[in-house]
């Protein structure tokens, strides 16, 4: 091994000891040796064991720890700190701006294992309720993480969505007269995108000596694509084409395998046509046009056959925000300021639904601060004109199902958001009875965040999803698509399952800040692929609708 892996080794040991909050002299001196043996001149793997105790620096303990490692190749005391240590608590140590004590609060306070939970809780305001957590800390861990997140080359769409128009404007600045068609994951609205594509009739040779210049890498190419990566770690896909056959490319690359297999058959290319758009192609086969969003499902196209295609949601279909956070809890504007914002943005309802008292991490609210915010809400109600708040708490569901408040207060919310929150770590049975039993409540409302998936960075509990829309059709309970772009939550792959079974979707932003409002956006996107309609989500009911909505919840209670 070389000096500077072992001292690695002990640079890394020494941390995770400060992290588990062990022997505070023994992690000082293996940093210090780390230090040391990184300045040595000579390297330890050439000396004889006896030198190897004089060097300065290198006392009886670490000598010891070291010609371990230059004779197994391993440090057995790292190895078990290592094996009792979260990959994500270790991965931490990567992101700059969070030592060891830090790292240590986040995971035995805060409760959190993932760097994808650490942005989350940044986004949330949640690391400012902890010592030694300042706003400008959180704000410099938040896009510490971020950086750290882009090197990986995945992103969310809403990462992609200022990038995408901005190398399609660079692109046709650059090549004045050729075509650039957006097409792939992007254009699809997945929730993730891994690479952004374009069908091009640019020449292959014209691209590479483009992007080469540009300092652009070469990823992979051949006589139709080629493939390259920016400096910001963003990879770019181009399928080359004529002008003739471009729009047949990009229909054929914005559809999933299963849908163009059965497009196909019943449409088959005929290669002597130009057609001059995509929607010429549907007008050809005639049929109503196909969103590139909706070409999932190859039951879509006999849809289409028929003239029986969903009016899809759109953005502005929304009507209220469900599921928001004020300061009252961990959110960053307080209620009054929610609500204004909410009415002046033209919507005519806000759903608070602060943290419940078993977020001790989010400042949940206790009893007594319930009945001071609902008072809160009735003052703001008088002045607020048609405008409504409406009183709801997002309630942990604990570990037997229960949630954390007595049915006389859970009977003072108009609604409860039920949501998982802690002990994410559990086998499917036993996250199917936390939420089954939940579901069952008669105060549960809507179910929040089914899975408690984090995209990119936490994959979330294990659930059987057909049992949980089947156990929410029989108790008249709504799921959430939380739609802040980190979540989507139900995944949209379920929804049209939900919707067979008679049961509601609430495309809910998640907000814990006015700007948090605009996450709706990224539902709606993600809720078209499923051909969800505005009839089909509750947070696009009017406000007389919604109130019927809640009206038929209370029936449900004893």
């Amino acid at each position: 091994m070389t000096n500077e892996a072992i001292a690695a080794n002990f640079s890394l040991l020494s941390k995770l000891m400060d992290i588990h909050g062990d022997n505070a002299f023994k992690a000082k001196s293996y940093a210090s040796a780390a230090f040391s043996i990184d300045k040595l001149p000579v390297e330890l793997s050439t000396l004889s064991q006896d030198k190897i105790f004089i060097q300065k620096g290198i006392g009886e303990s670490t000598g010891k720890r070291i010609i371990e490692q230059l004779e197994t190749g391993r440090l057995a005391i790292l190895d078990e700190y290592l094996a009792k240590t979260p990959e994500g608590i270790i991965e931490m140590l990567n992101i700059k701006g969070i030592g060891p004590k830090k790292i240590a609060t986040i995971w035995k306070e805060l409760e959190i294992e993932t760097l994808g939970e650490l942005l989350y809780a940044c986004n949330e305001n949640r690391l400012t309720l902890y010592k030694g957590f300042g706003e400008k800390t959180q704000n410099n861990i938040r896009d510490a993480i971020e950086f750290y997140f882009n090197a990986l080359g995945s992103y969310l769409y809403q990462q992609m969505e200022e990038f995408e128009p901005k190398a399609t404007k660079k692109l046709l600045e650059s090549f004045p007269g050729a075509t650039f068609l957006s097409t792939g994951a992007y254009r699809k609205q997945h929730e993730i995108v891994d690479i952004l594509e374009w069908v091009t009739t640019t020449s292959l040779e014209q691209l590479k000596s483009f992007f080469i210049q540009q300092q652009f890498t070469i990823v992979s190419e051949n006589s139709s694509y080629l493939s390259v990566r920016a400096i910001e770690n963003v990879t770019l896909g181009f399928y080359i084409s004529t002008i003739d056959s471009c729009f047949q490319k990009q229909f054929e690359t914005s559809c999933s395998e299963e849908f163009l297999s059965a497009w196909k058959v019943s449409y088959p290319f005929d290669a002597s046509i130009a057609y001059t758009s995509e929607e010429a192609i549907f007008e050809r086969a005639g049929i109503a046009y196909i969103p590139p969003y909706y070409r999932e499902d190859p039951a879509v196209i006999e849809k289409a056959k028929e003239k029986k295609l969903p009016i899809i949601i759109q953005s502005d279909d929304i009507k209220g925000i469900i599921h928001s956070h004020s300061k009252w809890s961990d959110g960053s504007h307080s209620l009054e300021e929610m609500a204004k914002a909410a009415k002046e943005q033209g919507l005519e309802y806000l759903v608070i639904s602060d943290h419940s008292k078993s977020a001790f991490y989010a400042s949940g609210l206790e009893i007594e601060r319930v009945l001071a915010q609902h008072e809160q809400i009735d003052e703001l109600n008088q002045q607020l004109g048609s405008f409504r708040i409406y009183k709801s708490i997002e309630s942990d569901i604990l570990n037997d199902g229960s949630l954390d408040y007595p049915d006389e207060v859970l009977a003072s919310f108009d609604l409860i958001i039920a949501s998982i929150h802690s002990n994410l770590k559990m086998p499917q049975d036993k996250a199917m009875m936390r939420l089954i039993t939940a579901i069952e409540n008669p105060y549960t409302s809507i179910l929040g965040h089914m899975t408690g998936r984090l995209l990119l960075s936490r994959n979330g509990y294990p659930v059987d999803h057909e049992k949980i829309i089947d156990a929410c059709a029989a108790n008249d309970v709504v799921i959430e698509l939380n739609a802040h772009p980190r979540r989507l939550d139900i995944d949209w792959r379920w929804i049209g399952k939900a919707l067979d079974k008679g049961v509601l979707i609430s495309i809910n932003p998640d907000a814990h800040a006015i700007d948090g409002f605009k996450d709706c956006k990224y539902g709606v996107l993600a809720a078209q692929k499923a051909g969800l309609t505005k009839d089909q989500n509750l947070s696009s009911f009017s406000k007389d609708q919604f109130e019927a909505f809640l009206v038929q919840q209370h029936a449900k209670r004893p």
